[in-house]
């Protein structure tokens, strides 16, 4: 029996607390950034309004403090927003944590000092002092999860034994989990899936559709190889796995659909998704500061267009 902290309350921290609790584990959930949420789902029936259901009760939540860090964990989750990883950061910086950390965010992030783009690994790393990072990727849709649907992710740290190690903590016989040592392609990969899906989107048809699917496989690819990953997990769960489930349903791929029929994203977004949070417009904004000034635009087109199309509001 593990002692794990998950930090996030959302959809995703919480419906990877069953799997997490199948094990027996002792699972706390804490939220910095919604009291009430927490104390809504520390309620009796523990009914999460993102998953619809309610969570298992034996589920423990905890208002957040920094005090929190000084209790004996086994693991830390981290499956806040990409906006939250900055605070996280802060949070554990010069408290020599040496609990191993999990993340589960997905993104990047642009580096206006440094000029380059960081994965959240690196981030807490170069920039918060913070180690002992693995990170969670693959197809994994929270509300699947939730309700224990068979679902493969795969785990990636440099030293293979740590991810190993977690396996054991969170596997059930739904919840399967891969191991590599490709941090950055990883990363990488389950980031820029999420503007790929709208580029598929934009393709209106199944066959266009396709072809679009075949061509943003071998960008993301070529990213990998940019970023200093290995190209060959784009054929994994974080790549193609991830990019699948993206593109065949989602915000983002319903966004591409709006932009391949005429839209411009700002007409879309208030015409027809006003309450939705686009993940991939979010990061084209993050990343388009590097992306479109350092990386040659033949190399990636279908990426440099649909930054382009984003960032000045521009119809496909």
């Amino acid at each position: 029996m593990s002692k794990i902290l998950i930090i996030g309350g959302g959809a995703m921290g919480s419906a990877f607390s069953i799997p997490c609790l199948e094990n027996n584990n002792l699972v706390t959930i804490t939220e910095p950034y919604n009291k009430i949420f927490i104390k809504n789902l520390a309620s009796k029936k523990k009914f999460h309004s993102s998953l619809k259901l309610n969570l298992p009760k034996k589920l423990k939540f905890e208002n957040y403090s920094k005090n929190i860090f000084k209790r004996r964990y086994d693991l830390i989750v981290i499956a806040l927003s990409l906006a939250g990883i900055d605070f996280i950061g802060k949070e554990l910086k010069n408290l020599s944590i040496k609990t191993p950390l999990l993340v589960l965010t997905k993104g990047l992030k642009y580096d206006k000092k440094k000029k380059k783009l960081l994965t959240i690994s690196n981030l807490l790393k170069d920039n918060y002092n913070v180690g002992n990072v693995s990170v969670l990727k693959g197809p994994c849709l929270a509300k699947e999860l939730a309700k224990k649907n068979k679902t493969s992710v795969v785990m990636a740290n440099k030293n293979i034994k740590i991810v190993k190690w977690i396996g054991k903590l969170i596997s059930t016989k739904y919840y399967f989990t891969e191991f590599s040592r490709d941090v950055v392609g990883i990363e990488i990969c389950s980031a820029i899936k999420n503007i790929y899906a709208m580029v598929i989107g934009t393709g209106q048809n199944l066959n266009a559709e396709s072809d679009l699917f075949q061509k943003s496989v071998n960008e993301m690819k070529f990213l990998i190889k940019y970023f200093k990953g290995d190209s060959s997990t784009i054929l994994g769960l974080a790549g193609i796995g991830d990019l699948y489930v993206s593109a065949i349903g989602g915000r983002n791929s319903k966004m591409g659909d709006f932009l391949g029929k005429g839209f411009t994203f700002a007409a879309a977004k208030k015409k027809f998704m006003p309450r939705d949070t686009v993940e991939g417009e979010q990061l084209a904004r993050e990343i388009a500061p590097y992306i479109l000034r350092k990386i040659d635009k033949k190399k990636i087109p279908l990426m440099y267009h649909l930054l382009k199309t984003i960032i000045h509001n521009k119809k496909v």
